[in-house]
């Protein structure tokens, strides 16, 4: 943490500040806790953000609520909990720790939308129509309470008919048809997504399994339905916020993701399997591109996905002022996409909450553009750091696991390709580390034979070169 320029630490400010927090005073707000909100989110997140519920229909259409933490009323602008907030603008998470990016004492209790809790939160209500277009929507702040704390992999097994209904739903009259209707909604969103040209990959996480202290196993892990509803349902709330901002004349900070500078790469490898794509960045082609692919060869389209997805180049953070055309986000055919739904773990969300709050309440903007500027550059900046941390840590694992093993072969993928390196990821175990011999010639989704050759636990270094 230290080295990348994050705080691993919250300073004895930080401290004096919790100790001393007004209750909150939110004002007046609708007071909506007789609604059968739930949270989805991993077994072990106490760090709350968001709820979900939907209304009855309306006709064919689906109203849908998500109840975004109000994080601002505990975390003062310009205090010390939001100083260092600011600094590290994320949380970081490791196989071996989570660094918070707030106390736990607010991120996974007084601002998480905790079980049985009521909270203040900022609203988003939308209607999902039957082509996937938001109709509707409004933006006010709430009163709430989360009457279900769900996780992933259960909902996701019951929402397939492959696992039982979780205890949590079945204690809560009528909803599970609720989030029927909440994943019918999901699904909408995503066809009319796609039918944009929106991106869809299918990506292998991999997670260290330890067993007392000692790391056991790399664990790929897939996709996931009830992952897939939040995300949808996320990515409209983010799309409506930054709608919401530009009506009422507000600068936000964007996420954005520019047109792919590699594109002729892209081009190579859908050549290299038969297909033609346009000679210019066209993200409708890829996206049909992607979804033939997909149906043609399910069991290598994990690795086809992270290679493009290494092609198009990481996100950013970028201000977008009233009545401008900003680059957007080419992997979500979006103009107008922001970051809101999660205050607790991202600096950007917790700005753009300021910013909601001080249009919902007709106060001026509580940032300068010159200080948004900067805070996006920021973001962008130490969010790059999180993740150098988070793949060190990961390789670390990867490296301990697989130190027994040097001099064997395995089955690679080329994932990075520059001048800074040759990187290659393992088909099993799904473990990334550096070409450091025999890297000449080969790119980005080139399927290669390489001999493992070192390891480093302590500088997270697995060295392998071409077999």
């Amino acid at each position: 943490m230290l080295e990348y320029g994050l705080l691993p630490e919250f300073g004895e400010d930080v401290r004096n500040e919790l100790a001393r927090l007004p209750a909150p005073d939110a004002g007046p707000v609708r007071d909506l806790r007789d609604l059968a909100w739930c949270s989805i989110d991993n077994d072990d997140s106490r760090d709350l953000d968001q709820l979900s519920v939907s209304r009855p229909r309306n006709g064919g259409a689906i109203p849908v609520l998500v109840a975004v933490a109000d994080v601002d009323e505990r975390v003062p602008a310009g205090g010390a909990i939001d100083r260092h907030a600011r600094h590290n603008t994320t949380t970081v998470y490791t196989p071996a720790e989570i660094f918070p990016m707030l106390p736990e004492e607010l991120s996974t209790s007084l601002t998480s939308l905790a079980q049985g809790e009521d909270r203040h939160a900022i609203v988003c209500e939308m209607l999902v129509d039957e082509h996937g277009a938001v109709a509707e929507a409004d933006v006010f702040r709430a009163l709430v309470r989360n009457r279900a704390k769900l996780a992933y992999p259960s909902t996701a097994a019951w929402l397939d008919g492959e696992g039982p209904m979780p205890l949590a739903m079945a204690a809560v009259p009528g909803l599970a048809s609720l989030l029927r209707d909440q994943d019918e909604a999901a699904q909408r969103l995503r066809r009319a997504r796609h039918e944009r040209g929106a991106l869809e990959f299918q990506t292998i996480e991999a997670r260290p399994v330890f067993d007392d202290g000692t790391v056991v196993e790399v664990r790929a892990e897939g996709d996931n339905r009830a992952r897939d509803l939040i995300e949808d349902v996320m990515l409209a709330v983010n799309t409506v916020t930054a709608g919401f901002l530009e009506r009422v004349r507000f600068p936000s900070i964007r996420r954005v993701v520019r047109s792919p500078e590699r594109w002729d790469r892209i081009e190579a490898l859908a050549a290299g399997l038969g297909e033609r794509l346009p000679p210019d960045p066209d993200p409708r082609a890829l996206a049909a591109f992607l979804a033939r692919r997909r149906a043609a060869d399910p069991v290598r389209f994990p690795d086809l996905s992270l290679s493009i997805i290494k092609l198009l180049g990481s996100g950013e953070y970028a201000v977008e002022r009233p009545g401008e055309d900003g680059p957007g986000h080419f992997g979500l055919a979006a103009t107008d996409y922001t970051h809101s739904t999660a205050p607790n773990r991202r600096f950007p969300d917790l700005v753009t909450q300021r910013l909601m709050k001080a249009a919902l309440a007709g106060r001026p903007v509580p940032y300068s553009e010159r200080e948004l500027e900067e805070l996006a550059a920021h973001c962008t900046d130490m969010e790059d750091e999180a993740r150098k941390v988070e793949r060190r840590v990961k390789k670390a694992a990867a490296a301990l696991l697989l130190e027994g093993r040097v001099g064997q072969a395995f089955d690679a993928i080329v994932t990075g390709a520059a001048k800074k390196g040759t990187w290659v990821r393992l088909l099993k175990p799904p473990v990334e580390g550096r070409l450091e011999r025999g890297f000449e010639g080969v790119d980005v989704g080139d399927r290669v034979r390489v001999r493992l050759i070192g390891t480093d636990a302590e500088r997270g270094y697995v060295d392998f070169a071409l077999d």
